[in-house]
């Protein structure tokens, strides 16, 4: 007997079901974690994940270019049931990936797991009281029914990267790639390199690149708060001789939470003092005329994302001459590189384009209720995890000024307690009914050009608890576990016939802008796929560019 061909790690070769008690949408930490805190909540449910790629892990699967790791510490951004026991703080993207997939198969997970699963479409029957599912697979086109669907995809588009329409890059000599699609032969060893951006991936590419390049440049439209943390935490190594892996996790998370916490607030209330606080550790690594031109912003730390970098790699990398910044705007590709609008010219075998990924919810996946197409910009959004007027599907959405697991994890745990209500008494739907006379905002808030238009596409937060999304971790702790999952919210028996749904009050599809951004003004940033005007013909897969500078 010949025996079976090894199975890759990340992957499963098990059978699409045809209906489940929990559909889960993703492979990665959103997924993962929501997939363990349900079965934890109630083992015998029926659950399926499916993954839109080949195997699991999902950003750290999808993102490979060189120095791929995350600007969050990994005692926060780790699930809290399972400690993270690596050396490294800032852990390598390859690291996060292993942890993901060993958490899972740990877990059992894996048996749950179905790769190469892309949902597409997904529409309500209040009859049936579930979901019919459009998953496209290697073997075609299926439908999968389920009395819940939880989206743990994220919000990045993995298909499709930013496209910033740069001129004349037909012209250039050299090689143009993207990390999103970074290929994995690509030699940089003794090349001229320029990295278009200022983001968290072009803040890790440069001083992993410079290691070998002959030469790295980060060319940025506009500077960026960058901060340096230990890679690793000698807080950690403390601990770890005296106390148990839990308990390390936990007091190294209050410790971090509790930093992190008062940065931001600090920026909320006294920006002058927290921008003097980056600046400060800035000016310790470089030169201050290299600070004031190229690492002080025109605006205030965590109006935008602040970039971490482990042991201040960046400002080594520069110190040492194997990298350096310029400030300018892009004219065009020439042939032997890039030319600004002052004349300029950096000269590249290669460029690195690390000018913004694009956002989407619900996995690009279309949503219709009772056949009725969701138009998710006039949708008010419940707790940060659910739409008023779609019924049984939850998502998770994470923080933008902390580890994204925080939020994911208590987000995790709601949903497990929701579907226990539900289950318990004998309910069938579940679907968040806005009050009226709310007050829409935001549901991301910062000032970077992506998130002012994703307003225009994205579900509103209201001015009231539960339709508000705070970006704070500890009220948001207190506030989900003393959550009231009835709360304007509509129940439906199980077995209920043709039942209407209500969705309450409409959020507007436009929030006027901010009067004025720092960084737009014809950036990449501004750009969307689809015009505001087009997003109720298009409402779910409407997207927009994130992290950029450009």
């Amino acid at each position: 007997m010949t025996a079976a061909p090894s199975q890759p790690q990340g992957t499963s070769r098990r059978e699409l079901p045809e209906r489940v008690d929990v559909l889960v949408v993703g492979a990665g930490i959103s997924g993962i974690g929501a997939a363990h805190r349900i079965l934890e909540a109630t083992p015998d449910v029926d659950l399926a994940i499916v993954e839109a790629r080949a195997a699991t892990g999902g950003t750290w699967d999808l993102f490979r270019y060189p120095g791929v790791r995350s600007d969050s510490d990994m005692f926060t951004l780790s699930f809290p049931f399972r400690p993270w026991q690596g050396r490294k703080a800032i852990a390598d993207g390859g690291d996060i990936r292993d942890y993901i997939r060993e958490t899972a198969r740990e877990g059992g997970l894996d048996e749950w797991t179905h790769t190469g699963c892309r949902v597409v479409a997904l529409d309500w029957s209040s009859d049936a009281q579930e979901w019919t599912v459009q998953v496209d697979t290697d073997g075609g086109r299926r439908e999968v029914r389920a009395g819940w669907v939880h989206f743990g995809s994220g919000y990045y588009n993995y298909e499709e990267a930013h496209d910033p329409g740069f001129a004349g890059v037909e012209d250039f000599s050299g090689t143009v790639v993207h990390p999103q699609f970074w290929p994995q032969d690509l030699d940089h060893a003794r090349k001229r390199v320029v990295v278009i951006g200022s983001g968290a991936t072009a803040v890790t590419v440069v001083p992993a690149m410079a290691q070998t390049a002959a030469h790295v440049t980060m060319l940025q439209r506009t500077p960026s708060y960058v901060f340096s943390q230990p890679g690793v935490d000698p807080f950690v190594q403390l601990l770890r001789n005296r106390l148990s892996p839990q308990r390390v996790q936990s007091l190294t998370r209050v410790k971090n939470l509790g930093l992190q916490s008062f940065l931001y607030e600090l920026s909320r209330k006294r920006p002058r003092a927290a921008n003097a606080i980056v600046l400060g550790q800035v000016r310790a690594f470089l030169p201050k005329e290299v600070v004031a031109e190229h690492f002080t912003p025109p605006y205030d730390v965590w109006d935008q994302r602040l970039c971490a970098v482990p042991d201040g790699d960046l400002y080594a990398a520069i110190r040492r001459g194997a990298a350096d910044v310029v400030t300018g705007h892009i004219d065009r590709f020439v042939p032997e590189g890039v030319r600004l609008t002052d004349g300029r010219v950096l000269e590249a075998d290669i460029v690195v384009t690390a000018t913004g990924l694009r956002l989407q919810l619900f996995g690009g996946a279309q949503v219709s209720v009772n056949g009725a197409p969701v138009d998710m910009a006039r949708r008010f959004a419940y707790r940060g995890l659910m739409l008023a007027g779609v019924p049984n599907v939850t998502m998770t959405v994470g923080y933008v000024n902390a580890s994204w697991t925080l939020r994911a994890d208590l987000v995790s745990r709601y949903v497990a307690r929701l579907l226990g209500h539900l289950r318990d008494r004998g309910l069938g739907t579940a679907v968040p009914v806005a009050p009226d006379g709310m007050t829409a905002g935001p549901i991301m808030d910062l000032t970077s050009g992506y998130v002012q238009r994703i307003v225009s596409i994205f579900p509103k937060v209201g001015d009231r608890a539960p339709w508000t999304m705070p970006q704070n971790y500890l009220k948001d702790k207190i506030a989900f576990r003393r959550a009231d999952v009835t709360e304007d919210m509509f129940f439906a028996p199980l077995g209920a016939k043709g039942v209407a749904l209500p969705s309450g009050a409409e959020a507007p599809a436009q929030l006027p802008l901010p009067g004025s951004s720092s960084n737009v003004d014809g950036a990449v940033g501004d750009v969307v796929e689809v015009p505001a005007t087009e997003a109720a013909e298009s409402p779910v897969t409407v997207e927009a560019v994130a992290e950029t500078s450009w």
